[in-house]
């Protein structure tokens, strides 16, 4: 019975093609069959399914593009807005160093005012000092002359013994008192 089998089996491999022998056909009738399926199959696809592969690859392609323009818009907008920007921060830093430089100016003006001011201050206070002084200094060596005057003519009149002309007096010492100062 193991023989009926193997022989079987090799005969059922003999009789069954193999390798190339599957890819070619028998019969001339398959070929005609085969080559009128593909004809047809071709022409449905040449006519339907190409053109609308076409389209599509031609929208994916036209999307692509617009893609690509409305990025290179996009970067030359951003390189646009960013030339502003380092535009206006350029400007913008060039008008806080002049904000700075007029406001250091004006602080130097101001101080240089206030210097200016104080040292005239001082000058009209240090002027004024002298003259009050020159003025007390007048004041006392009039009162000093008045009194050394009074009492030159007290002693006086006591040594005489009799009344002197004050006036005539007055006007004897002032007039020494005046010798004596020009002397010094």
């Amino acid at each position: 019975m193991n023989t009926l089998f193997a022989s079987l089996i090799w005969a059922a491999e003999e009789s069954e093609p193999s390798g190339v022998d599957l890819l070619l056909p028998t019969d001339l009738n398959e070929v005609y069959a085969g080559l009128i399926a593909f004809a047809v199959v071709f022409f449905v696809i040449w006519k339907f399914a190409a053109p609308a592969f076409n389209e599509l690859l031609e929208n994916r392609q036209a999307a692509v593009v617009e893609e690509l323009t409305a990025a290179e818009k996009a970067k030359t907008e951003a390189q646009q807005l960013l030339d502003d920007y380092r535009s206006q921060l350029a400007g913008a830093q060039a008008e806080a160093a002049r904000i700075v430089d007029e406001a250091k100016a004006s602080a130097d003006a101001l101080r240089a005012d206030m210097v200016s001011k104080a040292e005239s201050d001082a000058a009209a206070v240090k002027v004024k000092a002298q003259s009050d002084i020159a003025q007390e200094r007048e004041r006392a060596t009039a009162a000093v002359r008045q009194q050394v005057a009074d009492l030159s003519i007290d002693v006086a009149e006591k040594v005489v013994g009799v009344s002197l002309d004050r006036n005539a007096q007055r006007q004897i010492v002032d007039q020494f008192i005046d010798e004596l100062g020009v002397n010094k």
